[in-house]
């Protein structure tokens, strides 16, 4: 087995990140010959797309230029990193409605057609079939309910992309509410550990 673990939140002492490791943590230990890659999107930030990769992608391998051909490399690595793992983790923290600009950047570069998805007459296919997912994200509010559920836009559009590259079994563990003061953050990672001790279960 192996897992992919990525984590987005530039916050020290983040709860997506650290419910996402706890996460990996416990599912590895249920298995601990699965190997393991953590890239840390904040810590060791990707470019965000530029003309390069844009143009790049579209050019025959011989005909790229030295940065076409070095920010492809790094697409590719990305992409074998993804279909090589069998389980991904994603630790996000929800933002302006939606993602962080540093897990869009990893989107961005292993969404790529015929290569984690592909055209077909009845539409794309995903290329990613039988991976397991799980999304991990913190949002100050309450965004499963209430009056502001329809601005989670982060959700369905993890969901969506990760459909597009075939890749359906997905599990959320949402931590909410963690602006509400001491006791509402930590009735939200009592929650989501709990969720993931059954996970992991």
């Amino acid at each position: 087995m192996s897992i992919l673990l990525l984590t987005a939140s530039p916050r020290p002492g983040s709860y997506s990140t650290q419910i996402a490791v706890e996460l990996t943590e416990r599912l590895k230990a249920a298995n601990p010959a699965t190997a393991l890659v953590h890239r840390d999107l904040a810590a060791n930030p990707l470019p965000h797309m530029d003309s390069n990769f844009a143009v790049g992608i579209r050019k025959p391998v011989s005909d790229l230029n030295e940065a076409e051909a070095a920010i492809i490399r790094l697409s590719d690595e990305l992409v074998d990193e993804l279909s090589t793992a069998e389980t991904l983790v994603i630790g996000t923290a929800f933002i302006n409605l939606t993602i962080l600009s540093s897990l869009k950047s990893w989107i961005d570069y292993i969404v790529r057609a015929g290569k984690t998805f592909k055209y077909t007459a009845g539409g794309p296919e995903g290329m990613l079939k039988g991976k397991k997912a799980y999304i991990v994200l913190a949002s100050g509010g309450t965004y499963s309910e209430g009056p502001v559920a329809a601005l989670d836009h982060a959700t369905p559009y993890l969901w969506a992309l990760l459909a597009l590259i075939g890749i359906t079994d997905v599990e959320l563990i949402r931590i909410e509410g963690v602006s509400r003061g001491p006791d509402a953050a930590t009735n939200a990672i009592t929650h989501a550990r709990a969720q993931i001790a059954r996970i992991a279960a």
